[in-house]
Formats: structure tokens, C-alpha cells, sequence
């Protein structure tokens, strides 16, 4: 069955992503019916069988490994549909059972309140503390893969790759990030204490106040520095408001007649595809922006449509938090020679999972694709490396950590070097006009 085109989400993640506001988790969301009409609560009520028939059906229909991790996916059928289940968490439980078979920590089952929560997170208005979480697929821990700006979290000094090892004292070991998130959410106004483990032997306690968010994904600014006049936009994630505000800050900026831009991804965990292949087209008039390639090795592509909305000098920043959309983007601009890339390595997230509605109100997000850069490069679990390699020393790490309003300025180690780079390409575009 082929997949439908709908809201794509490229999350994040060295495993199960979650986030507790939560955004993007790597999927998409798939608008039409499931492998079959899904039955009504009430059916699946008394025959739990039917939902993992169903579950059972989409993996075998659409997962990116046709040898599913090299089991007998008909065995596994069998094995689950003749055992007997009194109760929905029974099948709920069976259902994540099954699934660990496949060995992929990104296709995951949701309850339904873990689905609700995962259509609410995409709308831009979220609640909770600001980190995007996801789970380390070799040890299983709880990682912050980056806190989102201006969060309850982010003004904590939560940081990414930062290990959470107790929420509210309890202990993180053997806990999925659903869990994590069930803790970690609460009433707006209450805290929660994070303690985090960080550069392997420092331990930190964060008591957080939880909120209610609103995310707008996108800052900018005209800047004169270094002789330029530079429009520096920072995008915090590719959520649903994302594509507008990068269209509006564009087209003010280049109003001014900005010399060039630095566009900052550092810390961007992603979220929706549609979003990042829109704000690429703003920034490149033709060339391929992503590929997609599922188990059959069909390839799906998106391209430039000729529409940017400037042809001036761009150099992006990236680093380790920098996630699956973000790498989308900047593999794109890399790859067509549109901008330099400058910071670190970026996360390394490079699978597609479609989200499923299930007939009581569950869902399934299942990896059904990987996406490659214009150049072909597969960037799962490898992230891309920047043009211009700049590293922070923990020295630079704290400062900026402890005095935020200096990310994005000259005394941001990387963002100098990217304007050094900027200053260049700006004199190389005069010079050939």
C-alpha cells in the first residue's frame, strides 16, 4: 500500500523520542485509514485481537525492513493472536512486546494519551518544561537531546546531551521516555526536579516549573557587525508556525537590504518535514532537497520549485543538538553549495516513521523510510559535518550557558567564526556582479 504524502515529522533521537512538550518525533502523520477500517472503541473493547491484528498488519505492510530484524514476522502473528488478553493494557502491553521484536527503538506504540499528546505537540502551543527527550539505543538512557528556547527548561540550564538519571528522585534506569514524559508533565505552575547527570561524573538538580508554551520558531534580527549589514535568524524548531515566520523574517530582513545572513540551527531538534523542505525553497532556486527511500527502494524526492525568496550569502550554524529537520535543511544547503555550514557535528537522525491512528484511539509510529541528502549521504546515527569545524570548550560552554543572551553574538565563539565566513562570501558575491 502506498504511503500517502501528509504532515511529515522528522524527529530526533539516539532512540524512542519523546519530548516533554513534546515535539517532533521523526513521523508522519498519516491522515487516511489504517491498513484496514479501524473498529470503534467499542469493538476493540471485546476483541483486543483486532488492534494488534491491526498493529501487526501496518509493520508488515510498511516497515522499512522487509526481514523485520530477521524474525518470522508470520510466526509473531501467530505467536500474539493466540494467546488470550482480559483487559486493553494486556493487548497495549503485547502490542510493545511484538514491537521490541523488530529491534528499532523509533517505531513505538502509543496509548491514547500518548497519541493525544503527540497531535497536540506539533500545533506550536505545548505544556510542560521545554526538553526534547530521547533514549540512548545502546544504554538506555534518558538524554536531552536539546532544551527548546526560551522554555522553563532552557532557562534552567538544561543542556543537550545532558543524562537525566532521577525525576523527582526516582530513578530514570529502565525507563522509557513515555514514562519519562508521564513524570515529568503536570499541572501548569508545579515543579519537577531533574537530576542530570553531566561530562560523566557531575551530577546536577534542576527544580522546573512547569508552563504553558507557546512556541514561536523563529528570531531575527539586522545586525552591523565586521563591516557587514547581516540578518541573523535563529530557528528553534520546525513546527507549524516555523515556515511563516522564516517567510516573514526573510522578506523584512532582505527589505532592509541585508548583505547576507546567518541562519542558526544549533540546538534544533527537528520536527515537521514539510516545514524544513518549505524553508529550504526560501533559500535555494533549484536543486534536490531530500530523498526518501523506503524497504521496496522507492525513492521520493523533493526538489527546489524555482521560488526563493533570496539569492544572498548564507552561512548556517550547527551543532550536536541540531536534529533530523535541522539536518534535512542543512544537508540540503550544503549539498547545492547554497551555504556554508559552521559549529559541530550535528545529532544524526535520518529515518522516517508514518503515525498511525488506531481504532480506540492509539496510535503506531512505525519507521517506514530513510532520507538521504541531495548528495546521497545517509546520515542516521553519522549527522553531518559542517564545512568549518568550531568547537566550544567547556569554558565557552558554561559562559554562553550562563549568560544566554550571549548565543548569537561576537562573543559566541561560533557565531564569530560564522560571520568571518559570511564577510568572505559576501566579498566573493560582490566581486562577481
Amino acid at each position: 500500500m502506498a504511503v500517502s504524502k501528509r504532515k511529515l515529522l522528522v524527529g530526533v533521537a539516539a532512540a524512542s523520542v519523546a519530548t516533554v512538550t513534546l515535539m517532533g518525533a521523526g513521523m508522519k502523520l498519516t491522515k487516511g485509514q489504517p491498513f484496514f477500517q479501524a473498529p470503534g472503541l467499542a469493538f476493540f473493547q471485546e476483541s483486543p485481537k483486532e488492534l494488534i491484528d491491526e498493529v501487526w498488519n501496518i509493520i508488515d505492510n510498511d516497515y522499512v525492513d522487509g526481514t523485520f530484524n530477521q524474525t518470522d514476522w508470520r510466526e509473531v502473528r501467530l505467536d500474539y493472536l493466540n494467546r488470550n488478553y482480559g483487559e486493553k493494557n494486556q493487548a497495549y502491553d503485547a502490542i510493545r512486546e511484538m514491537l521490541d521484536t523488530l529491534g528499532d527503538p523509533y517505531t513505538r506504540f502509543m496509548d491514547p494519551d500518548e497519541f493525544r499528546n503527540m497531535r497536540i505537540d506539533t500545533s506550536g502551543e505545548l505544556t510542560g518544561v521545554g526538553i526534547q527527550l530521547s533514549q540512548d539505543e545502546e544504554t538506555k538512557e534518558l538524554v536531552v537531546v536539546s532544551p527548546i528556547e526560551d522554555t522553563p527548561a532552557f532557562n534552567a540550564g538544561i543542556q543537550s546531551r545532558d543524562i537525566i538519571i532521577k525525576i523527582d528522585g526516582k530513578t530514570t534506569d529502565g525507563m522509557t521516555t513515555d514514562d519519562a514524559v508521564k513524570l515529568i508533565r503536570g499541572p501548569i505552575g508545579e515543579s519537577v526536579t531533574l537530576t542530570i547527570r553531566r561530562n560523566e561524573d557531575e551530577e546536577l538538580d534542576f527544580p522546573i516549573k512547569r508552563a504553558r508554551i507557546e512556541i514561536h520558531p523563529v528570531r531575527f534580527s539586522e545586525r552591523n557587525e565586521a563591516g557587514l549589514k547581516t540578518g541573523y535568524i535563529r530557528l528553534n524548531q520546525f513546527n507549524a508556525n516555523a515556515s511563516e515566520e522564516m517567510r516573514e523574517a526573510i522578506q523584512e530582513l532582505e527589505s532592509k537590504n541585508v548583505d547576507g545572513y546567518v541562519m542558526d540551527l544549533r540546538s534544533n531538534p527537528g520536527g515537521l518535514l514539510f516545514s524544513s523542505i518549505e524553508i529550504a525553497r526560501m533559500w535555494m532556486d533549484k536543486g534536490t532537497i531530500v530523498s526518501t527511500v523506503d524497504r521496496r527502494g522507492i525513492s521520493d524526492q523533493e526538489n527546489a520549485n524555482g521560488r526563493a525568496l533570496t539569492e544572498r550569502p548564507l552561512v548556517v550554524l550547527v551543532d550536536g543538538g541540531s536534529a533530523s529537520a535541522s539536518e534535512i535543511l542543512s544537508g540540503a544547503l550544503q549539498d547545492n553549495g547554497r551555504a556554508e555550514l559552521i559549529g559541530t557535528q550535528t545529532f544524526g537522525k535520518g529515518l522516517v516513521q508514518s503515525v498511525r491512528p488506531l481504532g480506540d484511539g492509539s496510535g503506531l509510529a512505525v519507521t517506514i523510510a530513510k532520507y538521504l541528502t541531495p548528495n546521497g549521504t545517509d546520515i542516521n546515527k553519522s549527522g553531518i559535518k559542517p564545512d568549518v569545524v568550531i568547537e566550544l570548550s567547556e569554558g565557552e560552554r558554561e559562559s554562553l550557558g550562563k549568560n544566554r543572551d550571549l548565543i548569537g553574538t561576537v562573543k559566541d565563539p561560533q557565531y564569530a567564526k560564522a560571520l568571518a565566513v559570511l564577510k568572505g562570501k559576501v566579498e566573493s558575491h560582490r566581486a562577481q556582479k
